[in-house]
């Protein structure tokens, strides 16, 4: 019995961006421009890039912002980002949790 083998050639197969590897430095590369970013336009004195965890709050115990700073925030992201974002809504609450979710709403509604 004659045997048939199948090729694939997966040159021209199309893989989500997460499963590229060259895509996991590009997410690490934002998020320190989100920290960067969060820096400069809040102007925090004495705080560096790694000073920010990724995961850690913005608000209250973690980085300490309040809504002031939040409103500085939202007026960059629309500057730097093209980004507009309502400022009282439990989705505000939560793109603003952390360096990280601010980083993933970037990356997903980004225009500039």
């Amino acid at each position: 019995m004659p045997v048939t083998r199948y090729y694939c050639d997966l040159a021209n197969v199309n893989v989500p961006k997460f499963f590229h590897q060259e895509n996991e430095m590009t997410m690490g590369t934002l998020l320190q421009e989100v920290k960067a970013f969060i820096i400069e336009t809040l102007d925090l004195e004495d705080v560096a890039p790694a000073d920010i965890d990724d995961d850690a709050p913005l608000f209250g115990d973690g980085l300490g912002l309040d809504s002031i700073d939040s409103l500085e925030l939202g007026v960059g992201l629309q500057k730097r980002y093209g980004l507009k974002i309502s400022t009282e809504s439990e989705e505000t609450r939560q793109i603003f949790a952390s360096a990280r979710t601010l980083a993933d709403f970037i990356a997903a509604h980004r225009t500039r």
